[in-house]
């Protein structure tokens, strides 16, 4: 009998997996025109991230500094100018980023506010992305699903992966090791419990990997506009709450919201990862600009010494 249950929740989880898989495949064709309208706004807008150093393709000239080797001069180049001139060559190693879209069942929520769901725009962020990351010359890739490639296909290719992985969708990424210098972006609404964010953002951080967390929220969980009675169920399994009156909620609800984000907004300092909070009523070009210019700005930021462990407070669901 028991082996006979097991069996019948295997086969439960599996058609609720396909179910999941079929939904996600009928809506990503509009993604994928969304990603690539958003990647070519961000894509013309960009100076780009090509910086100097080893290679073959010609970059600019830049002045002589006295100091440099003579043989560093660009004698033709010079000899139109009252100036000493060097040629730069642009760099050619290219850098890998994993970018995390969190598809467990809390992202699939939207309100009458918007008519984007979170995971929606969080895929449509994280094509467009890679789009515009390839199209720069780096590698993108998905932990545990999509190994770093620089594929000129690449939403296609990202959307295709995603739509037959299968696998388990947990709210938080899983531990991997990105290489130290490699980045890593992951898209969430984060109402996980800030001691299980801390511990993923520590493992990932271990090795040097530089990271930016966009907090993905509806704004309904930030307003609370909810009047009268009320019914409020965890999307993730945990039950389910009513209010008599939910306006009477919202100020603590706002408060524990605040709180939340206030603890993640730390955890992410304490290793110099950037923090964002994007809503789903707006547009997610502001966001792809902002995530773009963060990355492979300046040098690693030196890990800050870590403070005593804090509780947060978790926002509810």
């Amino acid at each position: 009998m028991a082996e006979l249950q097991t069996s019948e929740t295997e086969s439960e989880a599996v058609r609720a997996a396909v179910g999941k898989s079929r939904k996600l495949a009928a809506r990503v064709p509009r993604l994928i025109l969304e990603a690539r309208r958003v990647a070519s706004t961000v894509i013309h807008g960009l100076h780009g991230r090509r910086r100097a150093g080893p290679g073959e393709n010609f970059w600019q000239y830049r002045r002589f500094v006295s100091g440099e080797p003579s043989a560093n001069v660009d004698w033709r180049r010079s000899a139109r100018d009252d100036h000493l001139y060097v040629r730069e060559r642009e760099w050619e190693a290219s850098h890998t980023i994993w970018l995390w879209a969190d598809r467990s069942p809390s992202m699939d929520f939207n309100s009458h506010l918007t008519e984007w769901s979170k995971l929606d725009r969080a895929l449509v962020v994280s094509f467009a992305l890679a789009e515009v990351l390839v199209q720069g010359g780096e590698r993108v890739g998905i932990p545990d699903v999509m190994r770093p490639t620089a594929n000129r296909n690449i939403i296609e290719k990202m959307a295709q992966t995603i739509v037959h992985d299968t696998g388990e969708r947990p709210s938080l990424p899983p531990n991997f090791a990105p290489a130290p210098f490699s980045e890593v972006l992951l898209l969430s609404d984060f109402w996980s419990p800030v001691a299980d964010f801390r511990r993923i953002i520590g493992q990932l951080a271990a090795n040097g990997a530089r990271g930016h967390v966009v907090q993905v929220v509806d704004p309904a969980e930030e307003s609370f506009p909810y009047m009268g009675r009320v019914e409020f169920v965890e999307s993730e399994g945990l039950g389910s709450v009513t209010a008599g009156r939910a306006e009477a909620w919202r100020s603590d609800y706002q408060k524990l919201v605040a709180n939340h984000r206030a603890a993640l907004r730390a955890e992410c300092e304490q290793f110099g990862w950037s923090f964002t909070v994007h809503r789903t009523d707006r547009g997610p070009t502001e966001l792809l600009f902002a995530i773009h210019a963060r990355m492979g700005a300046g040098a690693h930021t030196t890990v800050k010494s870590r403070q005593p462990a804090r509780t947060g407070a978790e926002a509810p669901a």
